[in-house]
């Protein structure tokens, strides 16, 4: 989680392609996601922090993901090399999994 938000501030532009139109001011939405992903992976390894940044992961991963929506339904790419749209669509399903991996982190039973 960390490493890869990381790319909010160093690289931020292809975040912002893909920040629903509807929403305003998409650069500081890219660093403000950014930096509460940061903040949660760091709080993901303190044992004492470990459900509450499971839970704002959660919420954050539901936040975010009309972005990955607009990313697959208008098959924006982010990067150098070209993302196959099947890739993009697999994308949101993997979602789900990401979030089911933060709420893991919420259970008191997972040890």
């Amino acid at each position: 989680m960390i490493s890869a938000e990381i790319l909010h501030f160093v690289r931020p532009e292809p975040f912002v392609k893909i920040v629903p139109d509807h929403l305003p001011n998409p650069v500081f939405l890219v660093y403000l996601s950014g930096f509460f992903e940061v903040l949660g992976g760091i709080g993901l390894l303190i044992p004492a922090l470990q459900s509450l940044a499971a839970w704002g992961l959660v919420a954050l991963l539901i936040a975010v993901f009309p972005a990955n929506i607009k990313m697959a339904t208008q098959n924006i790419q982010t990067g150098a090399s070209t993302i196959p749209q099947w890739a993009l669509w697999l994308r949101l399903p993997m979602q789900g999994v990401l979030i089911a991996w933060a709420a893991w982190f919420t259970s008191s039973g997972r040890k």
